[in-house]
C-alpha cells in the first residue's frame, strides 16, 4: 500500500498530466478564420473538435459594410486556413489577405454553385438555398482534409451527417412554402438577400436596395416599389437583423403591408433564434409562412 505522501505525490503528478493535455491538444487544432458568421458555423459543423475557428464578422453584423480591424489582420496571419463565401460578398477580403501578406491555405466556399445573377450583378447570398450550402459543406470538408489528413475520415462522416440534416431542412421548408397559397407567396426584405430561397421554394422577394447594402436607394426606387407593392397586393415586408429598420418599416406603413417579422439574411444572431444556419433557415421560412399565410 502506498503511504499517504507517495498517494498525493502520484495524484499531482497525474493532474499535472491531465493539465497539460488539454494545451497540448488545444495548439494541434486547425486554425480556421471565416469571414462571416455563417460560414463560421458550418466549419465548425465539418470540423468539429478538431478546428478552432474565428469569425471576423460576427453576428448580427454586415459583410457588405466590414472594415477590417488590425486584430483581424493578426488573426488572419496566423490562421492554417480562411474560408471566404466568394461571389463579391466580401470586397475587402483580397486586401486583406495582401495587407498581411497571408500565404497559407484559403477556400472560396462558393466554389462550384451556379450564381443568380440580379442588377446586372452576381448575388452572392448563395446560401440561402440549402441545395447550395451542401455544395459548401464539401468544400470545407475537402479543403480540411487537404490540411489535416489525419482527420479525413472525420471531416467526411461529420459533413455526411451534416449534409443529412440539411436534406431534412429542405423538406421542411418546402412544405411550410407548400402551404402558403401560391398568389401570396410574394414578400418585401430590406435588401435583395433572398433570389436563392426564392429561386428555389417559389417565392418572389422584392427589396429598396440590390445585392449589397452599401448603397441607399433613391427617392424613386422607393416609391417604384411602393406603387408594386399596392398594385401586386403584396402583404408582408420583413426586416432583416444587420440593416437599418427605418426604411422598411415605413413602406409597411406606407403599403398598408404588415411587418412579418426578421428575417436573418447575412448574419446569424447571437444566440436566439438563428445562432445556426439550420436554425436561421428554419426560423426564416416559418416566419415567411406564417406572414404570407
Amino acid at each position: 500500500m502506498l503511504h499517504l505522501p507517495t498517494r498525493r505525490l502520484t495524484l499531482a503528478l497525474v493532474l499535472a498530466c491531465a493539465v497539460n493535455v488539454v494545451p497540448a491538444f488545444a495548439a494541434e487544432r486547425i486554425k480556421v478564420v471565416a469571414s462571416f458568421s455563417i460560414l463560421a458555423d458550418l466549419v465548425r459543423q465539418v470540423g468539429g473538435e478538431r478546428v478552432s475557428v474565428t469569425t471576423l464578422v460576427g453576428a448580427n453584423a454586415d459583410a457588405h459594410v466590414y472594415s477590417p480591424s488590425p486584430a483581424d489582420a493578426v488573426r488572419v496571419r496566423q490562421a492554417d486556413l480562411v474560408v471566404i463565401n466568394g461571389l463579391g460578398f466580401e470586397g475587402w477580403a483580397d486586401r486583406l489577405v495582401r495587407a498581411v501578406a497571408y500565404e497559407k491555405a484559403r477556400l472560396v466556399a462558393s466554389q462550384g454553385i451556379s450564381a443568380l445573377r440580379s442588377g446586372g450583378g452576381i448575388d452572392p447570398h448563395a446560401w440561402q438555398d440549402v441545395a447550395n450550402t451542401k455544395r459548401y459543406v464539401a468544400n470545407i470538408r475537402d479543403a480540411l482534409a487537404e490540411i489535416d489528413p489525419a482527420g479525413r475520415a472525420e471531416y467526411a462522416a461529420r459533413a455526411t451527417a451534416y449534409s443529412a440534416r440539411l436534406d431534412a431542412l429542405d423538406g421542411e421548408i418546402r412544405a411550410l412554402v407548400a402551404a402558403i397559397p401560391p398568389d401570396r407567396r410574394k414578400a418585401i426584405t430590406s435588401h435583395e438577400a433572398f433570389s436563392y430561397f426564392g429561386d428555389a421554394y417559389g417565392i418572389v422577394f422584392h427589396s429598396p436596395q440590390g445585392v449589397s447594402t452599401e448603397s441607399e436607394p433613391g427617392a424613386a426606387q422607393v416609391a417604384a416599389l411602393i406603387r408594386q407593392i399596392k398594385a401586386e397586393s403584396i402583404k408582408a415586408v420583413f426586416i432583416e437583423n444587420m440593416s437599418d429598420p427605418r426604411l422598411v418599416t415605413q413602406i409597411a406603413k406606407e403599403t398598408g403591408a404588415k411587418l412579418g417579422g426578421r428575417l436573418y439574411s447575412d448574419a446569424l444572431s447571437s444566440g436566439g433564434p438563428a445562432g445556426t444556419y439550420v436554425d436561421m433557415m428554419r426560423h426564416n421560412a416559418r416566419a415567411i409562412a406564417r406572414a404570407l399565410q
